[in-house]
């Protein structure tokens, strides 16, 4: 048979997850791919880079969403189990969970239009008939909100010690703290899922800024903030960064905008795309390069 879409994927593997044992994303693509009777063929045919196989691409895709409205949980790194919502699906014995399905959970709802930041207004709609330029810049902007919120994800499901890494190596990459050591030394000093440090603002140190990072499943709210408002005085800045996986409250941002400190809020949706900005735990996966007529060139001919 073809290699299924990832729609088409979703429900064998909650199906699969069934048992409620936790499942590695490696063995679970081996078992669909038996499931599926893929030929040796299909199960070596890979996407148009060549890095990944076409259908553990999709079955990846497939655990995204499902995550996303909270059919699936992530245990681990590369590890997964049901959750009590996919054990109510699989009781309805449905003929097909896609999309359409998944849209009935508020959570995948608010993912899909990008609602995680309480800040950003809603992505604009396109019409139906879209020109070609539209529909390219609609997937991109879909294919990049899927990668960030993979990220989180991923963040979420490492050890302390990595997810301060992450930050150091996020830092550098936008230009604060002068070397990768220097950031290092600076960020870390706390022993919860959380880090603090001072940190230089440019290379040559002339101003600090202070950091403090969260991996949250909950959101932050004003009391923390204002914590770590008043904890820059004590660490003589005047500059500060709170960064989290989850979310601020409208609070905690009105909070920020009456104060002297200057604090700027990273939210988890944020750090995301600061990450595949920056090339921070992703890589590049295909490169098109868009044409257009080069009126200049027909003008000179008809001059």
């Amino acid at each position: 048979m073809s290699i299924p879409d990832f729609q088409s994927v979703m429900l064998p593997l909650l199906q699969l997850l069934g048992d409620g044992e936790e499942q590695t994303t490696a063995r679970a693509i081996e078992r669909l791919s038996d499931q599926f009777a893929l030929s040796d063929a299909e199960r070596k045919e890979t996407i148009a880079s060549g890095r990944q196989g076409l259908f553990a691409n999709r079955v990846h895709w497939a655990f995204t969403h499902l995550s996303k409205a909270r059919l699936i949980d992530r245990t681990g790194r590369g590890r997964v189990r049901i959750a009590d919502r996919g054990r109510e699906i699989l009781t309805e014995t449905p003929a097909r969970v896609d999309m359409r399905r998944l849209a009935s959970y508020p959570e995948y709802v608010a993912f899909q239009r990008g609602a995680s930041r309480p800040d950003r207004s809603e992505q604009t709609v396109l019409p139906r008939e879209q020109t070609p330029e539209e529909t390219l810049e609609a997937s991109y902007r879909s294919l990049r909100s899927l990668l960030a919120a993979e990220l989180l994800d991923r963040i979420g499901c490492c050890p302390p010690s990595f997810f301060e890494r992450l930050v150091v190596d996020l830092l550098v990459a936008m230009g604060y703290g002068g070397s990768r050591a220097d950031a290092g030394q600076a960020v870390g000093r706390t022993g919860d899922d959380g880090i603090d440090g001072i940190i230089k603002e440019d290379k040559l140190g002339l101003d600090v800024v202070y950091i403090q990072a969260k991996r949250r499943t909950g959101t932050v709210g004003r009391p923390e903030v204002q914590a770590f408002a008043g904890s820059l005085e004590g660490q003589r800045a005047r500059k500060g960064v709170f960064l989290t996986t989850s979310r601020f409250t409208a609070d905690a941002r009105d909070y920020v905008t009456r104060i002297e400190k200057r604090i700027v809020l990273i939210d988890g949706q944020e750090l995301g795309e600061l990450l595949i900005d920056h090339g921070i735990g992703v890589a590049d996966v295909e490169t098109y390069r868009i044409k257009r007529i080069d009126a200049d060139y027909f003008d000179e001919e008809q001059a």
